[in-house]
């Protein structure tokens, strides 16, 4: 393997399965991922595992890790992304059980505003990770502290603002080396909207474990939870009359289509969007989700994505052709679908609109390309591109921590 650098990790690792006698379906049981998810990292379909599941392959294929990797062992750390300054504390927050004291607990309103406050500054701030790092643990703190201290009704709102700021967390913690530390946040939320009886709550909780489930590859059970929840809720959209449980159950439905994108399957994926797209127009004008970013001009952010994900590029740009990136008001939201029109223009082999697209993200919100590992892996790629480039795709490797 050595004479042959210039395999990707999906080619060496199909390799090495095959040398091994092993199908994608032995080898995903293996590690504890279906015969899908081996097909899509072996075709380069989605980003190399992280650590601790390419232990597991390496394992199960009995071959050393480095082997396997190859020249990714030396860009694995900065293409999965790095170690937020406030992971510790923030870590060490959920990993705290407030359990009742004779402390007063914060009223739950107070809460509420604090929390909604977290919110308007992560969509509103370029350095998104900064900010709730610095105001994440006494929000988780406050919070549990709450869900454990009060009784009746207070009880059940708390556990359902604990839900919150635990998927808050999650997005802190997202592309970060914390994966076990995500799972944790993500059954925690969940289990407090179970708690708090609340459906905006459980849609909520829903949506980011049904995330995490589907970042894993683990797309069968990514799908069905989705699906039982789309189910369940959709007769208290209409029971509820609420805008905002509606664009949840609207964000789930596109989450339906993402899930069937990852794993390419196209029909399905148009189905769910074009329903998503159904509850994004009964929406009233204007209506932004804020957990979910979830609204009308985030519709075709999500085509974009979708597009992407079925390897089509040329229909990613056609559909970002439709969106003033501005239209979506969230800093973070709208750097990330800028990630995913480079995506579409890499793709193409069209490294100037690539990197112009980098570009734009890093400026709408450094932290989001600085962490996200499709805009790190095409950077990184794309130093050694065309010399028209080079000199962009350096500055913005320095400016996201790639090179020194």
């Amino acid at each position: 393997m050595d004479s042959m650098p210039e395999l990707t990790f999906g080619q060496r690792l199909k390799l090495y399965r095959e040398r091994s006698g092993k199908t994608r379906a032995v080898l995903g049981g293996l590690v504890g991922r279906s015969a899908e998810w081996v097909k899509a990292v072996e075709t380069d379909r989605i980003l190399p595992p992280r650590v601790h599941m390419l232990d597991r392959i390496a394992r199960a294929l009995r071959v050393d890790v480095s082997a396997l990797v190859g020249e990714l062992s030396d860009r694995s750390a900065v293409v999965n992304g790095p170690e937020h300054p406030a992971l510790a504390p923030v870590r060490d927050a959920v990993n705290r059980f407030m359990l009742s004291n004779a402390a007063a607990a914060q009223p739950v309103e107070q809460i509420r505003v604090r929390l909604a406050a977290a919110w308007r500054a992560r969509h509103e701030s370029p350095d998104h990770r900064t900010v709730l790092g610095s105001v994440l643990p006494g929000l988780l703190r406050d919070a549990q502290h709450a869900a454990s201290t009060y009784e009746g009704d207070e009880r059940r709102q708390a556990h359902a603002l604990l839900s919150e700021a635990l998927g808050l967390t999650q997005m802190f913690l997202a592309y970060q080396p914390a994966a076990e530390l995500i799972w944790r946040v993500a059954d925690r939320s969940m289990v407090a909207a179970q708690e708090s009886g609340d459906p905006q709550a459980l849609a909520r909780a829903g949506w980011f474990l049904c995330q995490v489930h589907r970042e894993a590859g683990d797309w069968d059970t990514a799908m069905t939870m989705t699906l039982d929840l789309i189910s369940a809720l959709e007769p208290r959209t209409t029971e509820d009359g609420s805008a905002n449980l509606l664009a949840l159950w609207g964000a789930l439905n596109f989450e339906a289509a993402y899930i069937a994108a990852r794993a390419g399957e196209e029909g399905r994926a148009w189905r769910y969007w074009d329903r998503a797209d159904d509850v994004a127009r009964r929406l009233p004008e204007g209506f932004y989700q804020p957990q979910t970013s979830f609204s009308r001009a985030v519709m075709t952010a999500h085509a974009v994505t979708v597009a992407v994900e079925l390897r089509k590029p040329g229909e990613a740009l056609r559909q970002a052709r439709r969106l003033d990136p501005v239209a979506i008001p969230s800093r973070p939201r709208r750097a990330r679908h800028l990630i995913e029109v480079a995506r579409g223009y890499y793709g193409k082999g069209d490294s100037e609109s690539a990197v112009a697209s980098l570009r734009q993200a890093y400026d709408s919100a450094p932290e989001t390309i600085r962490f996200n590992g499709y805009a790190r892996q095409i950077t990184l790629a794309l130093l050694d591109g065309p010399r028209s480039v080079r000199g962009d795709v350096r500055d913005l490797a320095l400016k996201v921590g790639l090179v020194s």
